[in-house]
């Protein structure tokens, strides 16, 4: 069983990463609240704004200052893509996703991103592909079908948004990857450098294209959680329990978000799901283990973690 690779010599990190995934999951519901008065790609832009100004000051010190003025135009021309397609283009999708879609659905299809990720990994990266990650593939579909097989009508401009989500998420991983590839940058200089452009890009979207909100108490502690604790603090813990775990020991932690949502979804939100619906949510999410395990070339942990 993929859980087999979770060793308890492990346990303190193994929590730790449970508590990070489990954060993450709750910003899809504090999201869902946001959105109710929030424009989405303000909200988006001002969250991961925050995030990255309570992130800077780490950057400016000693040696990370020394190797922010050390970065190369190449090596800062890619963090700036690598910004613009994980933070203004994923994160903008995830966020106007969410305004169209229930949760749980956005979810499920950003879990397939999984498979993207392998199969991109495949043919941009040369990473091998085993037997099991194709099972693990075919699993993942079979859970997805049979969740959409239940919902009945659904929006179809949020599952536009939401494949679009995925296509862009796929490529910021894999974009990722090759930015770490050769690990010359450090894991907070790549995220603080990328969210910032990448957040700022977003930001003046949001203020270009929507109504600036009028803002309730609710909305600004909601801002603060989430660039505070859900995206600078957890990053932090994130890229700490790297240092224990592996990166198959990582990637099944990071797929329990799924089964997370979903609970935290029909406990906040209301979405409550039919027995067929949490059986294709099952399925998709062991399928996606699979392919995120299975590999005999295991990618180390990236420097953008998998969150929301």
């Amino acid at each position: 069983m993929p859980w087999d690779k979770l060793s308890l010599g492990n346990t303190p990190s193994i929590l730790q990463a449970v508590l990070v995934t489990t954060l993450w999951s709750s910003s899809w519901v504090l999201i869902k609240m946001g959105l109710g008065t929030l424009p989405a790609f303000t909200f988006a832009g001002l969250r991961y704004t925050l995030a990255f100004l309570l992130l800077l000051p780490l950057m400016m010190r000693g040696d990370r200052r020394r190797e922010l003025r050390k970065l190369s135009i190449p090596q800062f021309g890619l963090l700036a893509l690598l910004g613009i397609v994980y933070y203004t283009l994923t994160q903008g999708a995830l966020f106007l996703g969410l305004d169209y879609l229930p949760a749980n659905t956005l979810s499920l299809v950003l879990s397939l991103s999984g498979i993207t990720i392998a199969f991109s990994g495949r043919l941009l990266l040369g990473e091998h592909f085993s037997w099991l990650q194709w099972i693990g593939v075919f699993v993942s579909l079979a859970g997805a079908l049979l969740y959409f097989g239940t919902i009945g009508a659904f929006s179809a401009p949020g599952l536009f948004v939401a494949l679009f989500a995925l296509l862009a998420n796929t490529a910021s991983a894999i974009l990722g990857r090759f930015v770490n590839k050769d690990a010359e940058l450090s894991a907070l200089l790549v995220t603080t450098v990328s969210m910032g452009i990448g957040a700022i890009c977003l930001l003046l979207i949001g203020l270009v294209t929507e109504t600036f909100p009028a803002f309730q108490p609710r909305d600004v502690l909601i801002i603060f959680w989430l660039a505070g604790v859900n995206t600078a603090f957890t990053f932090t813990l994130w890229n700490h329990t790297l240092r224990t775990l592996t990166a198959a020991e990582s990637g099944v932690i990071n797929n329990t978000m799924l089964i997370q949502i979903a609970v935290l979804a029909w406990i906040f939100l209301g979405e409550k799901l039919d027995g067929a619906q949490i059986a294709g949510l099952a399925v998709a999410a062991a399928g996606t283990v699979l392919v995120h395990t299975a590999s005999r070339r295991v990618v180390e942990a990236q420097a953008v973690p998998e969150e929301s």
